[in-house]
C-alpha cells in the first residue's frame, strides 16, 4: 500500500485513512481520474453501484495495475448495494454487476447504501436504477416499499464473503439504533458505517457510539454545503460555504494549509476516514496529503465543532416518496 495512514478494521484489514470518493465523478472522465489518482498515491476508491461509473473506474483501475503502478492487493476497493436490490435473492446479483463493471474478483468492502429497501427492478430495465421503481410509479411519482427486513438483506451479504466476493461488510447512511439491532443478528460483524459528516453535521454521538463497537466511521460530503450546491439544494444555499468560513480560513492561515485541509484534518483527528473527491491534481494532493500537513489544537477542534448546526443536506426522505409516509 502507498506510504499513506491506514486504520485497522475489526477484521484485520487495512483501510487509508483519505481516499477518492467517486460520487458524482463524470463517466467521461471517472476512468482518467482514477489512474492518475493512483498515480498520486491514492489507494482507496470509493464507489456504488447507482454511481453509474464503475465499469469506467474499472477501466482506470485496470491500466494502472497492467502498467505495474499497483497491484490489486494495494488498492482498497468500494462499493455499495443499492436500495431495488435488498431481497436476497438480488444480492449477488447487484455484486455480479458491480464486479464485472469494475473487471474485479472482489471489493474490498461493500456497504447496505441506504437502509430503505425499495421494489426491485431489473438492472436491464434501467441503470443506474437511483428511485426508480417502475414506470406506472415514476408516472404516480412514487417509489414503492420493498418489505425487507435488513438483516435478511445483510445475512445475504454475509453469504458473499464466504464466497470471497467480498473482503468485509459495512453500513452506511445508518443511524445507532439501526446498528445496534443489526449487531443483535448479524455474523459477521461490519467494519465502517459511512455517513454524511462535516462541520455542520459533526454527528458526535454516533460516531461516539460507533466507535464504542469498533465500526470504523468514514465521512462523505466532508465539505458540507459544497457537494449539494449544484443539485440545487436549498439548505446548501442558505448557509456559508464551509471553505469561506472565517473560522476556517483563519486556521488555515495559521499552519498555511488549505481550508480543505484544515477540515479533513478535523475529521481525521477524530479517528474517522475520509473520501473526498477533486478532479484537480493539487487539490487531489493537498487532501492527500491532508493527515500529515497539520495537527489541530484543542481549540481548534473546538472552534470547528461550534460550527455544528446538525445540519443534514441528503435525507433519503425528502426524495424517496414513499407511499403513506408522508
Amino acid at each position: 500500500m502507498a506510504d499513506t495512514r491506514t486504520y485497522t478494521l475489526n477484521n484485520g484489514m487495512k483501510m487509508p485513512v483519505v481516499g477518492l470518493g467517486c460520487w458524482k465523478l463524470s463517466a467521461d472522465v471517472a476512468a482518467t481520474q482514477v489512474y492518475e489518482a493512483i498515480k498520486l498515491g491514492y489507494r482507496l476508491f470509493d464507489g456504488a453501484l447507482c454511481y453509474g461509473n464503475e465499469k469506467e473506474i474499472g477501466v482506470g483501475i485496470k491500466q494502472a495495475i497492467n502498467e505495474g503502478l499497483v497491484k490489486r492487493e494495494d488498492l482498497f476497493i468500494v462499493s455499495k448495494l443499492w436500495c431495488n436490490f435488498h431481497h436476497p435473492d438480488h444480492v449477488k446479483l447487484a455484486l455480479q454487476r458491480t464486479l464485472n463493471d469494475l473487471g474485479l474478483d472482489y471489493v474490498d468492502l461493500y456497504y447496505i447504501h441506504f437502509p430503505l429497501p425499495i421494489k426491485y427492478v431489473p438492472l436491464e430495465e434501467k441503470y443506474p436504477p437511483e428511485m426508480y421503481t417502475g414506470e406506472e410509479d415514476r408516472r404516480n411519482n412514487i417509489v414503492s416499499e420493498q418489505q425487507v427486513p435488513i438483516l435478511d438483506t445483510y445475512r445475504a451479504m454475509e453469504k458473499l464473503v464466504d464466497e470471497g466476493l467480498v473482503k468485509s461488510l459495512g453500513l452506511s447512511n445508518f443511524q445507532a439504533c439501526l446498528i445496534q439491532d443489526l449487531l443483535r443478528g448479524a455474523r459477521i460483524k461490519p467494519v465502517a458505517l459511512q455517513v454524511e459528516l462535516h462541520p455542520y453535521l459533526s454527528q458526535e454521538r454516533l460516531v461516539t457510539y460507533a466507535q464504542s463497537k469498533d465500526i470504523q466511521v468514514v465521512a462523505y460530503s466532508t465539505f458540507g454545503p459544497l457537494s449539494f450546491l449544484e443539485l440545487g439544494n436549498s439548505a446548501a444555499k442558505d448557509v456559508t460555504p464551509l471553505l469561506e468560513h472565517e473560522i476556517v480560513l483563519n486556521i488555515a492561515k495559521k499552519h498555511d494549509v488549505t481550508p480543505s485541509q484544515v477540515i479533513l484534518r478535523w475529521a481525521t483527528q477524530r479517528g474517522i476516514a475520509v473520501i473526498p473527491k477533486s478532479s484537480k491534481k493539487e487539490r487531489l494532493l493537498n487532501n492527500l496529503n491532508s493527515d500529515k500537513a497539520l495537527t489541530l489544537s484543542d481549540s481548534e477542534m473546538s472552534d470547528i465543532f461550534s460550527l455544528n448546526k446538525n445540519l443534514r443536506f441528503l435525507d433519503p426522505w425528502d426524495w424517496a416518496r414513499l407511499p403513506g409516509f408522508f
